[in-house]
């Protein structure tokens, strides 16, 4: 080990044992990277990439003694008792219960309010201010997180922060602001304490689209310390906001059940505020999907999405995980490999009259030259010629280990396939805001028409093209790793751009494989439209092209039935099981005469 990697280890070392240290708890698990255990006594900590960034030192720092002040303050019995409903209300509530435990933290412990100062001062100070145009730019958690750490930690006011609070602040002060003071006095009461903060959350009036059926429809989605830690870490480890142009994106036209995109947009009858009403909720069960606008979309190769030392970087990343599952997931491989060279191999026809002479068949020629059938031919094996695609959910629950082990599959399936003369293209989707972005901007700007349709900016990502090969493509896979990538999920149009692909290609058999760990979610489309409006319009994507096309689709699901989806699905309780399934499934589609039923 080099002197660079020592010193990395006993930084990690220091920052672990500072961790059980401020937690109280010494039997702490506490891992590094993207390789969190199953066991309940775990923790997962980001893999710091360099020592020469300072700012990856106080993001490491500040991360960990929150998730220490965390598991020593919060009582996770209590947290759920209080937690209020709604998508939104929940990252709110996360976030007042955060600063509560960071609050009395930093009141006990001086290096901690150091560290977390130095971080949140840092976080905001680096908010560009050129960046934040409308009320669209800045989301509701962020706003409220400022606002709050303004009263408990009195933080130095900058221009971008005034921006940041200027589309909310008045709506604060009218709701919120009287009643900061109790909060105050409960702050070392947490069942006080996160009561009051629910009821000050309601009253900000903010609800999600139809919260009981998106909790229903996101059954991975709904654990509530799995949603706050991912805030926390989309914290401490700010999201990517590549606002790079969009490509047209034209994958809705001519579909199944997509109306025209023009229809009902340039309608100008104003609805409620979305985020405030449900008025929309009730819309009829036959309306058609639709999109307001695609002229913010955009289809990009993974290389653009970040510079090369980045990409290098996260691939690094990826090849550290991979020494840990590499041997469990390469059997499988080696088993598909097996499989797929066994059916490309040439065979025999034996005992013909005319060939090549059978050597096995000597002592036959020798009692008799004369005697027939000793002779062989070789002869060809059918062998279809196939593509398979493989379309990975980046949504932002995907974030951590179920994206790390998907990625990991994708390598090794499409090296493992390459070697065997199959093509595999690789790509992903999810969106490049939350909220809406440009186009809830645009609908905005436009009087907000009702049944706008799909209200988001897709971003579908090309992570290898079928015809590249993996050597040329391998550093791209490093990106899925990028946690500031992993937005929402539509996938019916996904599924639809990804289908439109594969079956343009000229090889005989045509496999599409789905990996998504949830229903499709986005909030922006989901607060103005039906809240089965996405999930409607997969179910006739996918009937769609199991009805009218050769393409072989197979789905699998992580922790969530896609079976409702897919007549082909599976689904895994633990990402652990990915490699295996993806590989075993694989194996029986090629190995099958009739490849029509998956078990």
């Amino acid at each position: 080990m080099d002197e660079h990697e020592l010193l990395k280890e006993r930084f990690k070392s220091a920052v672990a044992s500072t961790l059980k240290a401020i937690s109280g708890n010494f039997d702490l698990d506490i891992k590094f990277g993207n390789n969190s255990s199953s066991k309940e006594n775990s923790l997962n900590l980001p893999e710091i990439a360099s020592l020469k960034k300072l700012q990856d030192f106080v993001n490491l720092r500040a991360f960990a003694d929150s998730e220490a002040l965390k598991i020593k303050y919060t009582d996770k019995k209590i947290y759920l008792e209080n937690e209020p409903e709604g998508s939104v209300a929940k990252s709110l509530y996360a976030v007042a219960e955060k600063i509560r435990y960071e609050k009395i933290g930093s009141e006990k412990l001086k290096g901690v309010k150091n560290n977390l100062t130095q971080f949140y001062e840092g976080k905001f100070k680096d908010r560009k201010i050129e960046e934040i145009k409308t009320e669209a730019d800045v989301p509701i958690t962020e706003a409220f997180e400022l606002y709050l750490r303004n009263h408990f930690f009195k933080m130095k006011q900058t221009p971008a922060k005034k921006k940041v609070l200027s589309y909310w602040k008045d709506l604060f002060d009218k709701k919120l602001k009287k009643k900061l003071k109790e909060l105050d006095n409960c702050i070392e009461n947490q069942n006080k304490f996160d009561r009051l903060a629910a009821n000050l959350i309601d009253d900000l009036d903010f609800e999600d689209s139809n919260p009981e059926e998106k909790k229903e429809n996101k059954e991975t989605k709904n654990d509530s310390s799995d949603a706050e830690k991912s805030d926390s870490e989309d914290d401490f480890f700010p999201k990517d906001e590549n606002q790079s142009e969009s490509a047209d994106l034209n994958v809705v036209e001519n579909s199944p059940e997509t109306s025209d995109k023009n229809e009902d947009s340039e309608q100008k009858e104003v609805s409620g505020d979305p985020s405030i009403t449900k008025s929309n909720q009730q819309k009829s069960s036959e309306e058609k999907y639709k999109v307001f606008t695609n002229k913010f979309d955009e289809i990009k190769n993974a290389e653009d999405l970040e510079n090369e030392e980045e990409i290098t970087r996260l691939r690094k990343n990826l090849d550290q995980q991979l020494t840990n599952l590499q041997s469990l997931v390469a059997k499988l491989a080696n088993k598909l490999q097996r499989q797929l060279l066994a059916k490309q191999n040439r065979s025999w026809e034996f005992d013909l009259e005319e060939g090549i002479l059978d050597a096995s068949k000597l002592s036959r020629v020798i009692i008799d030259p004369f005697h027939p059938l000793s002779f062989k031919m070789e002869k060809e094996v059918e062998f279809k010629d196939t593509v398979v695609s493989l379309l990975i959910d980046n949504s932002g629950s995907m974030r951590g280990r179920p994206i790390s082990v998907a990625a990991i599959c994708a390598d090794i399936l499409s090296r493992t396939l390459e070697r065997c003369s199959v093509k595999v293209e690789i790509l992903g989707f999810t969106t490049k805001n939350w909220k809406g972005g440009k186009s809830r901007e645009k609908w905005n700007l436009e009087n907000k028409p009702i049944n706008p349709g799909r209200l988001n900016d897709l971003r579908h990502i090309i992570y290898k093209s079928a015809d590249k090969p993996w050597r040329q493509s391998k550093k791209n896979l490093g990106l899925m790793l990028k946690e500031g990538l992993l937005k929402e999920n539509i996938d019916g149009e996904a599924l639809l751009w990804a289908f439109k692909r594969i079956a343009a290609r000229k090889e005989e058999r045509k496999i599409l494989m789905v990996i998504s760990d949830g229903a499709p979610v986005d909030d922006s489309t989901l607060s103005v439209n039906s809240g089965d409006y996405l999930e409607k319009h997969l179910k006739k994507t996918v009937k769609w092209i199991e009805e009218n096309s050769k393409v072989e689709i197979l789905a699998v699901g992580i922790g969530h039935d896609v079976t409702r989806y897919y007549n082909r699905a599976i689904k895994i309780a633990d990402v652990q099981e990915l490699g295996d399934v993806m590989i075993n499934q694989l194996t029986k589609l090629f190995s099958e005469k009739n490849n029509k039923t998956i078990h």
